[in-house]
């Protein structure tokens, strides 16, 4: 069995529970902690597709700064239930880290040899920053040069209507 498979099953099992518990947790806290199982696996896919950059761009992005913003937002909102912390599957964390000790060596036993490049061998150009850049400076350079535009002006726009006070008297 391919080692890249394997690696392929245990995350493609975890992007699904993520996802799963996206849909159905109760706790806006712990659907955003489903989101960014599901956003990591992404990444590891990525990797899988020898996709280096577009991985570290989805680690960075999504899973770093559209998180955080997710999260505040949830904190803001005010999440103040108060949750039981009782725990109701008997033996929950030893389970638990038995499982997270088993999944961890099994990467490793899998991973051992996919992410060794032998001497000679050629990385497929697929995801690469050069190949990335050279597709998105010369092919796509108007809309992307557009996009950025747009975006500049969507954030000029909600800095001045955050800043704006209405006058006394009703006048808008």
């Amino acid at each position: 069995m391919n080692a890249e498979f394997i690696v392929f099953v245990i995350f493609a099992a975890a992007a699904l529970f993520g996802a799963v518990t996206l849909l159905s947790a109760r706790n806006p806290v712990y659907s955003a902690m489903g989101l960014l199982l599901t956003m990591m696996s992404m990444a590891v896919f990525y990797v899988l597709m020898d996709a280096h950059f577009i991985a570290v761009v989805q680690v960075l992005i999504y899973a770093g700064a559209v998180m955080t913003l997710f999260l505040f937002v949830i904190m803001l909102i005010g999440v103040d239930k108060k949750e039981e912390r009782e725990e109701k599957i008997p033996f929950q964390r030893p389970i638990v880290a038995i499982l997270g000790g088993g999944l961890t060596a099994l990467l490793l036993l899998a991973g051992r040899g996919a992410w060794v490049i032998v001497e000679g061998e050629r990385v497929a150009e697929v995801g690469t920053i050069e190949a990335i850049s050279e597709a998105l400076f010369e092919t796509w350079m108007l809309p992307f040069q557009a996009t950025i535009l747009l975006l500049t002006v969507a954030a000029v726009g909600a800095v001045v209507l955050a800043r704006y006070e209405s006058r006394p008297g009703g006048d808008a």
